[in-house]
């Protein structure tokens, strides 16, 4: 049986889907900070072998990257209102997770998912760096917070960066899974329109190309951004080579 795209209907339901973007962007830009943030801590802990800490970040990156993204999306959605319980009954505490907006149990998980690969590329960036300019810093008198802060950090930020944008864009991706928690995002609107039209393949395919121009987008801005850290980069060679 031959069938044909509905153009005009796909046209007519983008600025529908579009109403996602603002969330779509808000977890992946959320995540990605916070996810910078701890993702260095974790990284930190590991370089410089934290009791306990480095083992337990050992393990939460392990099992970070080595479980699915929407299972740790379910556990997180499922797992909030059984903790809820525990807490009340052990506590006598009065939390309840139906007032819990889905959209924090989306930015948790995905955090925890991004922060976890986020320390490997700081692990990484970060060893990178010539281990004599720490040794530097601390032979004129500067601290491991200062040495990190002044000298190493901003180097291994400048190698990161390329990883860093990889991650992002990758994110953006990712949050097509939001909607299994009830997120509604560029995805679920998509899959709304869809159901209730019955034009699977006319709303897919607009989302398809709705991704691929914010990603696009990114790329252009994280390229640019790159170009400006590599000429930081080789300033900061010449100042350590003289």
């Amino acid at each position: 049986m031959a069938t044909t795209i509905d153009v005009k209907f796909a046209l007519e339901q983008v600025p529908e889907v579009l109403k996602g973007v603002p969330v779509t962007l808000t977890i992946a830009i959320v995540a990605m900070v916070l996810g910078l943030v701890f993702g260095l801590l974790i990284a930190l802990c590991r370089i410089y072998k934290v009791p306990v800490l480095n083992q337990l970040s050992i393990v939460y990156i392990s099992f970070i990257r080595g479980t699915p993204l929407v299972v740790q999306l379910y556990v997180f959605f499922y797992g909030v209102p059984v903790l809820f319980d525990f807490l009340n009954h052990h506590f006598g505490l009065n939390l309840n997770a139906d007032e819990v907006p889905t959209m924090i149990y989306a930015l948790i998980a995905y955090t925890i998912n991004t922060a976890a690969y986020e320390a490997e590329i700081f692990r990484a960036s970060i060893n990178a760096v010539n281990a004599g300019q720490m040794e530097a810093a601390y032979s004129v008198g500067m601290t491991t917070a200062q040495g990190l802060y002044r000298i190493v950090l901003p180097q291994a930020f400048v190698v990161a960066f390329p990883n860093l944008g990889n991650t992002f864009i990758g994110l953006i991706k990712a949050t097509s899974l939001a909607f299994a928690v009830k997120v509604v995002e560029i995805l679920a609107i998509t899959r709304i329109i869809a159901n209730n039209g019955y034009k699977f393949l006319e709303m897919y395919l607009v989302a398809s190309i709705i991704y691929w121009i914010i990603c696009w987008v990114c790329e252009v801005i994280f390229a640019k951004l790159e170009k400006k850290m590599s000429r930081y980069e080789k300033r900061m060679d010449l100042k350590t080579t003289a």
